[in-house]
């Protein structure tokens, strides 16, 4: 596979796959592959790490039975990774509503298309390495290419944009081979960097309850719309709960709390014992 170099062949057909680009992601990412295992998943986890990140820093995603999966960064031209660089993406188009902490690199964000490229694998679900799962998922195996939930955290009008934490795709040389060509095309600007790249190659993504990819920021932004029962997948966007300081700790305690215990070898709470906003 060109730009992937996986370490252990793979134990099922479906995997659960994340993306890992420097030390603070590896550390989301046990406190997912954690999180999944606790579901009671036999899929497999599959994590692609980038040459940001150290060989010790991926010693506890060994230990949890993750593969690993080395993965080159796209082959993109000058022109593309100058706009897409942090200064000039966020110069371009800044985040506004919460704040994107100091390790976030736009650029490496486009790694994550190289899930298309595990075609050992029938079916996968991308789910970013700041999440964390609820209950189990499984069921997404089963979901046709591409479904993703809205981008929702904040208003209803958050319904028609497509948040891009938790997705389904069914791997392929040549749809890979497609984006490849459509993401560098001259001229190319996205906003958002992978998320409007696949809103953009995807627009007929089919929807996914906001429960498979529900966001932090709506804990406190629309709190009638929190329900655990529901919730499968837990994400962190903005801030990550492992932050210290940690800019909305007063606001997003319990959240954050849920995922430190998760981190540290805890199980799931019964949902129905959790506080509600």
């Amino acid at each position: 596979m060109s730009g992937l170099l996986a370490g252990t062949p793979p134990l099922s057909e479906h995997a659960y796959v994340t993306l890992v680009t420097n030390a603070d992601y590896a550390r989301g990412a046990a406190a997912l592959v954690r999180s999944l295992r606790l579901t009671g998943t036999q899929a497999d986890c599959v994590v692609l790490f980038t040459g940001g990140v150290a060989d010790a820093d991926l010693d506890p995603l060994r230990a949890l039975g993750a593969r690993l999966v080395r993965t080159d960064l796209l082959e993109t031209s000058e022109a593309f990774n100058a706009a897409h660089a942090r200064k000039a993406l966020h110069g371009a188009a800044p985040f506004t509503k919460g704040e994107k902490p100091s390790f976030h690199t736009p650029l490496d964000n486009f790694a994550k298309l190289r899930l298309w490229q595990l075609t050992e694998y029938s079916a996968v679900v991308f789910i970013d390495a700041d999440a964390i799962a609820v209950q189990n998922c499984d069921k997404l195996f089963g979901y046709p290419e591409f479904c993703a939930a809205p981008n929702v955290y904040e208003s209803l009008a958050d319904f028609g944009r497509m948040n891009s934490g938790v997705f389904t795709a069914r791997p392929s040389e040549a749809t890979f081979a497609a984006m490849a060509e459509a993401l560098d095309a001259p001229g190319a600007f996205w906003r958002r960097t992978d998320q409007t790249f696949l809103q953009s190659f995807f627009p007929d993504w089919h929807g996914l309850p906001v429960y498979y990819n529900m966001l932090q920021y709506v804990w406190f932004a629309m709190p009638e719309l929190w329900d655990w029962a529901q919730i499968r997948i837990l994400h962190f966007q903005y801030e990550k709960p492992w932050q210290d300081p940690h800019p909305k700790a007063r606001e997003l305690a319990p959240l954050i709390g849920l995922w430190q215990r998760i981190e540290a070898g805890g199980d799931m709470p019964p949902l129905e014992s959790l506080p509600r906003p």
